[in-house]
């Protein structure tokens, strides 16, 4: 199973993942964590953040969820997920595959804005950034849409809705 979790920077995905990924360990299920920037690492940053270097890096998590998935380990990942190719790619050999939408206003992650992303990029001081210079298709059909408008503290109302959706409660169940 492989819950994908798409957003753009400052929704929550790794925050929301990583408490996911923990409820599960603890009812004992074999869970592994893929975030987009944790790959990009894992292979010594040979991408850029260019649309060709998101591409590759979406490839990667992709076929790395596919693999794993195969081995009979559960995976949620925290990604961007730009390329709708790479979802439907996703939904054609993945079994029990659940595309969740980590949904924010711009004006909510500008404000979240840790890192200055959004802040610099729309001064022009950097390039790249999903949101501002490179588009954010957002998802047509995902299994679950999951408003991120406020500012949390608390992520179990969202938990919960994702532990409700087909493939993730199948595979809770042991099925």
């Amino acid at each position: 199973m492989v819950v994908w979790i798409i957003g753009l920077s400052g929704t929550g995905k790794t925050t929301l993942a990583n408490l996911l990924v923990q409820r599960m360990r603890n009812a004992g299920k074999k869970v592994v964590l893929l975030d987009g920037d944790l790959i990009r690492e894992l292979f010594a940053n040979d991408v850029d953040h260019t649309v060709e270097g998101r591409r590759r890096n979406a490839e990667r998590l992709s076929f790395l969820s596919s693999y794993l998935a195969k081995q009979d380990v559960h995976v949620v990942a925290a990604v961007l997920s730009i390329f709708p190719e790479w979802r439907q790619w996703n939904r054609d050999n993945i079994d029990d595959y659940c595309e969740v939408y980590l949904k924010a206003s711009l004006e909510t992650l500008q404000r979240r804005d840790i890192k200055n992303l959004y802040k610099r990029a729309l001064a022009g001081e950097i390039p790249n950034v999903v949101g501002v210079d490179i588009p954010f298709p957002e998802p047509e059909n995902p299994d679950l849409v999951l408003e991120n408008d406020t500012d949390r503290d608390n992520f179990d109302d969202l938990i919960e809705s994702i532990l409700k959706t087909d493939a993730v409660h199948r595979a809770m169940q042991g099925k």
